[in-house]
């Protein structure tokens, strides 16, 4: 059943419940890091097709680390705007340690 949030704070800490294993954090960093690589040199070469890697990677790494390590179904298939936000909120506390992966 589908639990309706009236803001990105109450949505928050149900996003990190579906993200409880560290391997799963793990593979959204790592998508998220590579998707930003892609992006800066998309703009440094001016390679624009590489841009359509980023969906690859971003959920792609994301989706693999809900299916073998979480074992739930990702929060982006009912979620999609906030989970979006959320993926970068949840990089900004692991690189700021935060949280750990």
């Amino acid at each position: 059943m589908k639990k309706e949030f009236k803001s990105f704070e109450e949505f928050y800490p149900f996003y990190l419940e579906e993200h409880s294993n560290r391997l799963c954090r793990r593979m959204h960093f790592i998508g998220s890091s590579l998707v930003l690589m892609v992006l800066l040199a998309s703009l440094m070469t001016q390679f624009w097709w590489l841009l359509t890697l980023l969906p690859l990677l971003g959920y792609g790494f994301a989706w693999l680390g809900h299916f073998i390590y979480e074992r739930n179904k990702p929060a982006t298939f009912t979620y999609p705007f906030y989970s979006l936000v959320a993926d970068w909120v949840m990089y900004k506390d692991i690189i700021t340690r935060k949280l750990t992966i």
